[in-house]
């Protein structure tokens, strides 16, 4: 046997029990509790199927670090082939080892091509699969493979003690090992010292105790909740993928899973031609676990009947395979389903399943995992993943909090689970009864919550599948007779969410201005969820039984996934229609979608997600003693570590993609301010809005090079609006009442002033310096904010960029408006040449400035110059056209005889100060004060908002 080189951290507790050992425990048989007897040497006749993963050929940190343009650029100019001569396995090891490993007898399994229950071996995957008896396991790795949980029937999973080792002329170019094995995490014994907590009688968190039916159709919740872009009957959606590890398509009796698929798309009233494809169909059963397929492709069928579902297996049950997980998500990445043309791959691809396997984060196995997702999002692939549904704790009896690190990697958006409460099923839930008290009588703050979390009218107003309030799914319930924990800590009852600990936090959450640490440990990590959707509580979907047959009401981030992945399938089908790649890995868009139009989501702010415990105790769990601790996570305003982001608008969540796609892609933005040293600069000539949120009376200190311009802030009414609430009035369908209830909310200090290109800028607010938090992703956009404990000052532009869908000429622009002031009041749009608002060498205010500015007046598709609220509370929509790519956009407004400028230098003086009338309230949103003056500074009065890419194509998002 030739020399070897032992792998650092290999051993097989290292592959399946990361987090859940004493200190000290270092032999599967102390770890999982086996006696003596249970505990025996394998046999040659026992195998167990392993992976040898190579390194890459090119590290694609580089690529995929980069922003969503160049990563789509970069990747449409390589051909498959060398795409993966770059980022696969270096093309003369691999075939050296492998050719290696055939002259020593060892067993290959699969090939690139195998579609029939098989593994992915090949050069791209940087993947060799072996069969191993015990003699060749021995002789490879140079350990004993081992047998536990022998008894009479069998044994449990094979394992080995301590570190494997490779022979030296092939351990320097593999990287990673995986294992296509039964292994069962031990159950973690108190690593808290002790820690416990009382739990409250009744339901542990609000919002999901109705007594009312609650199973709703798919569709009718992408519709009717998640207000979805697209008609999915009327509209021709693409292939999504599904992660089915060892089940696939697999049905019992003769009727085929194509026709019950029909069947049950007629049974909750949708037609479509989605036809169904299984990868390994040879290595499939029908299970337990059959369910969980059946709930993937039902939401999703239900939502996209016209989408094509491809079912990956993996390695199935053939052999010594054991249908791993990781297996099926290979199967994705490379493989093509019977039926389907070669080399077709989904472009969105959703997975309900974990590997119950618990990887050491420094361990060749958890590399393993991480880059099998980097392939994924190399193949432009959108990976969206179910975070779990074991509350805080993740069904893990260690006492701390704890999330699925094979879920949570930065190249896979993650999803966590919410309770939709309608109008029926929260009259039905004690834990509502105030809640809907105080929305009934009108009381502000309630609504003003219920608005941020997707409310659209009044609750008198609301009907059928539509969202009353929207909180945190979580069943747990503590009974009165013997603190009985129903539904359990050991059950899938609540929605994951956390920290992972085991890696750094992604670049996206960091500009996003996140630093999220672990509750319990303290440590630093990924935040998830990164998105969140229905789940469960107080609504559940109609979807197919296990077998295929009939309907049952089922939940779960399980169903969030699919829903998720039926939306993203819509998003790319609208991106084709305007020209543009699919999404692939799209983490970062997602959250500088939230950053910049921020009514693309709507913010869980209600219910927990605790569930930690320990075993043994006073409370009883699923038949078992337990004893909880009482660590978990709140939901709360923005981003928070249950919902993430929060749950979809579709429709604003589309239009907020679709404009940054085209912008990245076409586009070299001047941002507002740039970096220069450790100073902020402006990256131009330009005239700027600093708009105050906070809530106090503090100073503001603006700074302009060695030039300070010092004010007392006035504060923010309790209600003024937000740029969320300013993006969502402007639908069609979001009630007028809702929209006059929150008028005359003033906003704090509002100061405008040019500032030379070169000029430093910062901001101070209560005698402390302020940071640009979000201003990596949102100065491209025309503002960045300056915050801290004190409150916030926005730096704005008042003008808009055209942006154009494609980079293209005389385009059709959609304008959108919502009335909010009593005057009639009427906007007018001109191009101006830079921006400081000049035209012609005039700058606003100067002599001639209002005729240059007619001059330079966009027509409306009615042929006017001019566009005119729809009245107090309304909502109306038009286009003004003959707009070029790069055009920059200013505005005025008339209303009660007189004109106002986006420029105050343009506009009236008071106290010997220009009035500003106009406040930015993000992607190209603005809000108009009507009132000569600055009246009662609520800039809400006429809320304009200019879209450069939704007139594109079928015009779906207009």
């Amino acid at each position: 046997m030739s020399a070897s080189t032992e792998i650092a951290n290999s051993s097989f507790l290292d592959f399946a029990a990361y987090g859940l050992l004493q200190p000290g425990t270092n032999t599967v048989q102390a770890a999982y509790g086996y006696s003596n007897s249970e505990i025996e040497a394998a046999t040659n006749g026992n195998s167990i199927n392993i992976a040898l993963v190579f390194d890459r050929a090119n590290d694609p940190t580089a690529l995929l670090q980069s922003d969503w343009a160049t990563r789509q650029q970069t990747l449409a100019t390589l051909t498959p082939q060398q795409l993966w001569n770059t980022y696969g396995a270096d093309q003369t090891t691999y075939n050296d080892t492998l050719q290696w490993l055939q002259n020593q007898g060892y067993h290959v399994l699969g090939s690139h091509a195998a579609t029939t229950g098989d593994y992915v071996t090949s050069q791209e995957s940087r993947t060799i699969w072996l069969s191993l008896n015990a003699t060749e396991f021995q002789d490879l790795f140079g350990a004993q493979l081992m047998k536990a949980g022998v008894d009479s029937s069998g044994y449990d999973f094979l394992f080995w003690d301590g570190n494997l080792s490779l022979p030296d002329n092939i351990a320097p170019g593999i990287a990673g090992l995986w294992v296509d094995n039964g292994s069962w995490p031990p159950t973690a014994q108190d690593l808290t010292g002790g820690a416990s907590t009382t739990l409250p009688v009744g339901p542990q968190s609000i919002g999901n105790s109705t007594t009312a039916d609650t199973n709703v159709d798919p569709q009718d919740v992408a519709a009717g909740i998640y207000n979805f872009p697209l008609d999915g009957e009327t509209v021709q959606t693409g292939l999504i993928g599904f992660i089915e590890p060892g089940i696939g398509t697999s049905v019992p009796g003769s009727t085929s899973f194509q026709d019950l698929l029909e069947q049950y798309r007629t049974a909750v009233g949708v037609t479509g031609t989605g036809t169904a494809y299984a990868q390994g169909e040879a290595g499939a059963s029908t299970g337990a676990s059959s369910g969980e397929r059946s709930l993937d492709v039902g939401i999703a069928t239900a939502i996209n009947p016209n989408s094509d579902l491809a079912l990956y297996v993996g390695s199935g049950y053939s052999g010594w395979a054991f249908a791993g997980t990781y297996t099926a998500y290979q199967s994705a990445f490379w493989q093509t389903p019977t039926g389907l043309p070669a080399g077709t791959l989904p472009p969105v691809i959703s997975s309900s399943w974990g590997d119950e396997a618990i990887q050491s984060p420094n361990s060749p196995f958890y590399w393993a995992y991480w880059q099998l997702y980097i392939d994924a999002a190399l193949q432009n692939q959108t990976v969206v993943i179910a975070l779990g549904d074991g509350g805080s704790g993740n069904e893990t009896a260690n006492g701390v909090t704890n999330v699925e690190a094979n879920a949570s990697s930065p190249f896979t958006l993650v999803v966590g689970g919410t309770s939709v409460s309608t109008p029926a099923t929260a009259v039905d839930d004690p834990t509502l009864a105030s809640l809907l008290a105080s929305a009934q009588s009108g009381n502000m703050a309630t609504i003003w919550q219920l608005v941020q979390g997707g409310l659209k009218a009044p609750y008198s107003d609301l009907t059928g599948v539509s969202t009353f309030v929207e909180t945190v799914w979580n069943e747990y319930d503590v009974t009165t007779a013997n603190k009985i924990v129903d539904g359990g800590y050991l059950d899938n009852n609540t929605s994951s969410g956390g920290v992972d600990t085991t890696q750094p936090q992604p670049g996206y959450q960091t500009d996003y201005g996140l630093t999220s640490t672990d509750l319990v440990s303290g440590l630093p990590g990924r935040a998830v969820s990164d998105v969140s959707a229905n789940a469960g509580g107080n609504m559940f979907y109609w979807t197919p039984k296990g077998d295929m047959t009939g309907l049952t009401g089922e939940g779960g981030t399980s169903a969030a996934t699919p829903l998720w992945a039926a939306l993203i399938t819509q998003f790319n089908t609208i991106f084709a229609d305007q020209g543009l790649p699919n999404l692939g890995y799209m983490n970062d868009l997602a959250y500088l979608a939230s950053a910049i139009a921020p009514g693309a989501f709507n913010d869980i702010t209600m219910g927990n997600n605790t569930s930690s415990f320990y075993m043994g105790g006073a409370y009883e769990s699923d038949g078992s003693q337990i004893t909880p601790t009482g660590y978990g996570y709140e939901a709360g305003p923005g981003f928070d570590l249950i919902s993430g982001l929060g749950t979809p608008n579709g429709v604003l969540l589309a239009r907020a993609l679709s404009a940054i796609a085209h912008t990245q892609m076409y586009f070299d933005p001047t941002p507002v301010l740039e970096t220069s040293g450790s100073a902020w600069v402006s990256s131009t000539s330009q005239s700027l809005l600093f708009q105050s949120t906070g809530l106090g009376d503090e100073e503001i200190s603006l700074n302009f090079s060695k030039i300070t311009n010092t004010s007392t802030n006035t504060a923010s009414a309790a209600y003024a609006w937000t740029s969320q609430l300013a993006q969502q009035s402007l639908q069609s369908d979001f009630s007028a009442e809702l929209v006059t209830m929150f008028d005359r909310q003033s906003q704090g200090t509002l100061y405008q002033t040019h500032v030379d290109a070169g000029t430093d800028v910062s901001v101070s607010i209560g005698g402390t310096a302020a940071s640009a938090y979000q201003a990596a992703l949102t100065s491209d956009y025309g503002f960045m904010e300056f915050a801290n404990a004190n409150g916030a000052v926005e730096v704005a532009r008042p003008v808009a960029v055209a942006f154009t869908a494609g980079g293209a000429d005389d385009m059709d622009v959609v304008v959108r408006l919502r009335q909010n002031g009593m005057n009639e009041s009427s906007v007018t749009f001109y191009k101006v040449d830079d921006f400081a608002g000049t035209i012609g060498g005039l700058a606003p205010g100067q002599a001639g400035y209002a005729t240059a500015a007619a001059a330079r007046a966009y027509q409306t598709e009615a042929g006017t110059t001019s566009v005119t609220g729809a009245g107090y509370g309304q909502y109306s929509q038009t286009e003004i056209t003959g707009v070029d790519h790069g055009d920059i956009i200013a505005m005025s407004l008339t209303s009660g005889g007189h004109t106002y400028w986006a420029f105050s230098s343009a506009n009236e003086q008071m106290n010997g100060q220009n009035v500003a009338h106009l406040w930015s309230y993000g992607l190209n949103t603005f809000g108009w004060e009507d009132l000569y003056g600055g009246g009662d500074h609520d800039y809400n009065d006429l809320v304009v908002q200019l879209d450069f890419t939704s007139a594109t194509g079928h015009d779906w998002l207009v």
